[in-house]
């Protein structure tokens, strides 16, 4: 039985980029199907969060760091300032989605932010990294530049925060259990386990982001 796994996420909340690590070992040589789903924090024309304020350093220094470091992720506070809007990497990925190349999408996406410190909110770095699995880096820059997949992300992120409620993430849905945040292996490995049991939602809470 094939459980279908569906990833919230946002590329600039440092918690989904953690999450991808236990989430993939749980997985491993599972009979599973992960979705990457996009899910924008803060929608233009909302204001993002700036590196150098109060919020982005506490939480950072207070959490993510000892998170990351306990998890073996490296990981830099990007300096990016303001923190880029990401509805061109969440069409992007809709985009790598259409050629099965959404897990490698999402993860050079994730590392080119929070390793290398790049502006993903720009269509020439998400270029680069299409280019870099396989993809048709032209076709994938028309597709950002004519927003092709603009109302398909909306769409998504409509359904997530009206029908599923979701208001933060990350959120893991195995099955139909829901796990909020972040979680350990052990967490989601015994998601993995109930679905197969029943249908039954599970709300669990963990560090995430709002």
């Amino acid at each position: 039985m094939t459980i279908q796994i569906k990833v919230y996420s946002d590329f600039v909340c440092p918690y989904c980029y953690l999450a991808e690590t236990p989430l993939l070992r749980a997985t491993e040589d599972k009979d599973v199907e992960i979705a990457w789903m996009p899910y924008e924090l803060r929608p233009f024309p909302q204001e993002t969060l700036r590196p150098e304020e109060d919020y982005l350093q506490r939480s950072w220094q207070e959490s993510v760091q000892p998170l990351s470091k306990k998890m073996g992720v490296e990981m830099i506070l990007p300096e990016v300032s303001p923190q880029p809007h990401t509805f061109f990497a969440h069409e992007g990925l809709l985009f790598a989605k259409r050629h099965n190349k959404e897990r490698e999408y999402a993860h050079l996406v994730f590392k080119a932010f929070y390793q290398n410190g790049e502006d993903i909110g720009k269509i020439e770095v998400l270029q680069n990294i299409a280019e870099k699995i396989g993809l048709d880096s032209i076709a994938f820059q028309q597709a950002l530049e004519s927003r092709e997949f603009k109302k398909e992300r909306e769409r998504i992120q409509k359904e997530a925060t009206e029908d599923l409620n979701i208001t933060a993430v990350p959120t893991i849905i195995i099955g139909e259990r829901v796990l909020k945040g972040l979680h350990p292996q052990a967490n989601i490995e015994r998601a993995l386990r109930g679905a197969i049991r029943d249908s039954k939602f599970e709300f669990c809470d963990g560090d995430e982001c709002e």
